[in-house]
């Protein structure tokens, strides 16, 4: 469950604080500007990926490169674009050569991820890898263990209960190849159909 953090009062004032945030190193460390996030404001369906990497920092929009290129393919065969999805990250700064995140950088960014979360209120959310699944499920089990299986959530102080569906980093299947890439697409099946059951 993600903890209480600052209350914003509008979707623009959250966006500005975020955009303008120093809180740990990550912002002193060579970012280019914060990826706050993209997408739908009304979308049922949302994606939580790690971090931006270097094209998203040019950018200052997640899932730009070829891990994001996979992730629209991916989108497009459940039937959907990236125009009716939403599409953030569990830290807003690029990690200096692309490293995992640390605790502290996670943990700066959380509020702003879980107030993404509160504002968009989704019915379902697909976590990207595992650095997104352990914090947004508060586990310490492996993506492999627990990808493309349905968990009940409420986050983001979400009245209603919401579905999350791990799966693989677009990362990690560009590098893993066949299987992965038929596991991936397995497990957005998996988010279609919690789509229509939550309609």
């Amino acid at each position: 469950m993600l903890e209480t953090g600052p209350t914003w009062t509008s979707w623009d004032e959250l966006e500005r604080d975020a955009l303008a945030c120093t809180k740990c190193p990550l912002a002193h460390a060579g970012r280019t500007q914060v990826v706050f996030g993209v997408g739908a404001l009304d979308a049922d369906l949302v994606f939580v990926g790690e971090g931006p990497g270097a094209e998203e920092d040019r950018q200052g929009i997640p899932f730009v490169g070829r891990a994001g290129q996979l992730l629209t393919r991916l989108i497009d065969g459940i039937g959907m674009t990236r125009d009716e999805v939403y599409i953030a990250n569990v830290v807003k700064c690029r990690p200096p050569g692309n490293r995992d995140p640390q605790p502290d950088e996670i943990a700066a960014c959380r509020p702003y991820l879980e107030a993404q979360l509160g504002f968009l209120a989704p019915k379902v959310i697909m976590t990207l890898g595992n650095f997104a699944t352990k914090l947004l499920l508060d586990t310490r089990e492996g993506i492999t263990k627990v990808r493309g299986k349905e968990f009940s959530v409420r986050l983001g102080g979400a009245e209603r209960i919401q579905v999350l569906v791990p799966t693989l980093h677009p990362a990690a299947v560009l590098r893993n190849g066949g299987a992965a890439l038929a596991q991936a697409r397995a497990d957005f099946v998996v988010a279609k159909r919690a789509l229509a059951g939550a309609q």
